[in-house]
């Protein structure tokens, strides 16, 4: 179907480092999912939201209070320059995808938005998600990260249990029981996460290998006899750090933590906090502004 009416683009130029905070912010205004674009010669990010009506002054004007507030936080958004551009009509139903590639982690997975007719490889499992609200569609190097984690740690031969801390749209999950882990569980504080997922779990035919549940990291027991083969935790840093005690109380003792979601420079100081928690860095891997790392028991 194409559309009749021309829309709206409202964008925000801004830092690499407070994309997916302003991505988060400007598509909570409109309550439609924002996009970001980061330019690799410019070195800046440009966040946009298209609605399907003229943005009013007093939408604006709250716009530019909230990105103060960020940088009153100490967040470095760069300009923060909001721009509106009227577009003409366009097939929006099909020209927004030409963003979204499949991609393939390893020779066993194949990602893939639902319109992507590629096929997959012998003995390559097939995860398909579509771009939405919650966060993960393996596009973001945290996610993908996670992801090379998960598909080098896959082993057939023996049972390994997996927990998804802050699953957003579960695509850890998914793609770590089409791998064969078992049994996987995911959880997430936010229930519109939680729903998400689940609908993308039941997607990909998932569902009956898959927990899903909303919880609180937060509210992580410190202590439990059940303990996980293998940990995602894709958090901001400072919430990595606060219930760090509570994260590894969940890891196996011969397990894999996998920590994402941290800013190269703040990457040191959660290595620091994990290794007082008996922990030792196993693997890194820095892309674009971020910095991941898998852990194990020294």
């Amino acid at each position: 179907m194409k559309t009749r009416k021309p829309l709206w683009k409202v964008s925000i130029a801004t830092t690499l480092e407070a994309e997916d905070v302003v991505t988060e912010m400007l598509g909570g205004f409109f309550s439609n999912p924002a996009s970001s674009y980061f330019d690799y010669e410019k070195k800046n990010s440009r966040v946009s939201v298209f609605i399907p009506h003229k943005i009013s002054p007093g939408i604006l004007e709250k716009i530019h209070e909230d990105l103060k507030n960020l940088k009153k936080c100490g967040l470095k958004i760069g300009s923060g320059k909001i721009s509106v551009t009227q577009i003409p009509p366009e097939d929006w139903a099909e020209s927004w995808k030409r963003h979204f590639k499949p991609m393939e982690i390893g020779k066993v997975l194949l990602l893939k938005p639902s319109w992507i007719k590629k096929r997959p490889k012998k003995g390559q499992a097939v995860v398909v998600l579509d771009p939405g609200l919650s966060f993960g569609t393996g596009q973001h190097a945290t996610t993908e990260f996670c992801l090379q984690e998960i598909v080098r740690n896959a082993n057939t031969s023996r049972r390994q249990s997996l927990l998804d801390i802050g699953t957003g749209s579960g695509i850890l999950a998914i793609a770590a029981a089409k791998l064969g882990y078992k049994p996987v569980s995911a959880f997430d504080f936010d229930p519109e996460a939680v729903r998400v997922a689940r609908a993308n779990t039941q997607t990909n035919g998932a569902l009956p290998n898959i927990r899903i549940f909303q919880d609180d990291v937060t509210r992580l027991p410190t202590r439990t006899k059940w303990r996980y083969d293998f940990i995602c935790a894709n958090l901001i840093s400072d919430l990595l750090v606060a219930e760090r005690k509570r994260i590894v109380a969940q890891l196996s003792p011969g397990g894999i933590l996998v920590l994402a979601g941290i800013l190269k420079k703040e990457f040191a100081e959660v290595q620091r906090e994990f290794e007082k928690s008996g922990l030792k860095l196993v693997r890194a891997k820095n892309k674009k502004e971020w910095r991941s790392g898998s852990f194990c028991f020294a």
